[in-house]
Parts: C-alpha cells; structure tokens; sequence
C-alpha cells in the first residue's frame, strides 16, 4: 500500500509540476508578450530529459507562425525561451 501511494505521489507532483509550468508560460506570453490567448494553437508541457530547470519544459505553437516554440522557467522564476524548431530545424537560444 505505501509503494503504491508513493508512485501515485510521484505521478502527481510530475502532474502538477508540468501544468504549473504551462499556466506559468501562457501567463508569461500573455502578459509580457502580449500574445493573445485566442492565438495560442497548442501548449504542451513535457519532461525534456535536459538538466537542472530545462527538464520540464513547454511547447507552444502559435497562428500564422511555422515554428513550435520550447519554454522552461529558471531557478529565479523568469520564464526564457530555450530554443525553437522551424521547418523541422531546431535553433537553439543563446542563455
């Protein structure tokens, strides 16, 4: 019983961690951006397998724009743009 409230703990802290993130990102995109939620085609929060705060990050793919863009939020809370992929070519940002 304890083994499977702790894989169930586990599983939903990785649950919360990832929607949290992509409030965060939306919120970010939103606000500082000025992005238009309504242009928001799709976010998608993901474990990156990247080290340190990158391993949960966010894709979001915007109208009229051929590229999906990848969020994480660093350890002082800022949320920066990691890298984008466009016509299947990923650029990454310099941080």
């Amino acid at each position: 019983m304890i083994v499977v409230i702790l894989v169930a703990s586990l599983f939903a802290f990785i649950h919360f961690k990832k929607k949290s993130l992509e409030n965060n990102v939306i919120a970010f995109l939103t606000t500082e951006e000025n992005i238009s939620e309504s242009d928001i085609i799709s976010s998608e929060p993901f474990i990156a397998n990247l080290a340190g705060n990158k391993n949960y990050m966010v894709s979001i793919r915007l109208k009229n724009k051929n590229k999906t863009y990848f969020y994480y939020q660093n350890e002082n809370k800022e949320i920066i743009l990691e890298s984008y992929t466009e016509n299947g070519v990923e650029h990454v940002q310099d941080n």
